[in-house]
């Protein structure tokens, strides 16, 4: 089972990379917030992994920390939540936001996260809210605070960059996502938007 690769950035995509080891490319899935994180194309790269063997699939699944492993291995075993599900609520929220709103039973922040709902959002609750306990404290005291105003649009832009577009166009689609979905939108959400226009060649 891969559990780490340390390697070099070959390619990034809007769901995963392919991290370069030795000459052997591994295709790696990401939570669309690490993927904003990554280091740009040919640049080295750390990533711990998660290996998921099915009947049609060979699937891996990258994290950032040890933290965020942990969160996403306790989504997993919630009922009916698969790893694409967990990645995609890493997506919605910060590991550490992540994390307090599960312990505080936050059903309606959660349920906003897209591909959730209220009734997958009050399961996570009902099974995770005491297992949050078991993830690392450091992970959870930092960034619990409420981010500065601009923070979403600089982390989208920094993302946007980080995937290969050049600044003026990282801004506009960052601008843009953010007039038709509301400054307030989740990143995951002004994400997806900001690269629907950018292919789209707005």
């Amino acid at each position: 089972m891969i559990a780490r690769l340390r390697g070099v950035v070959l390619e990034k995509d809007a769901e995963d990379a392919v991290i370069d080891v030795q000459g052997v490319g591994y295709r790696v899935n990401f939570s669309s917030l690490s993927l904003g994180k990554l280091p740009p194309e040919g640049q080295p790269v750390d990533v711990r992994v998660r290996t998921v063997v099915r009947e049609d699939a060979f699937d891996l699944f990258g994290f950032l920390s040890k933290a965020e492993e942990d969160v996403f291995l306790l989504l997993n075993g919630v009922s009916r939540v698969g790893p694409r599900m967990a990645l995609g609520v890493l997506s919605g929220m910060e590991v550490p936001e992540l994390v307090a709103a599960l312990s505080r039973g936050e059903v309606a922040r959660l349920a906003k996260i897209h591909g959730v709902g209220k009734k997958t959002a009050e399961r996570l609750v009902l099974e995770l809210k005491d297992k949050m306990k078991t993830v690392h404290l450091e992970a959870v005291s930092r960034g619990t605070a409420p981010a500065p105003a601009g923070g979403t649009h600089s982390d989208l832009v920094s993302a946007l960059l980080n995937l290969g577009y050049k600044p003026p166009q990282a801004e506009k689609a960052a601008e843009l996502a953010a007039s038709r979905l509301g400054a307030d939108a989740s990143f995951q959400a002004l994400f997806r938007e900001a690269l629907k226009s950018l292919r789209a060649g707005a």
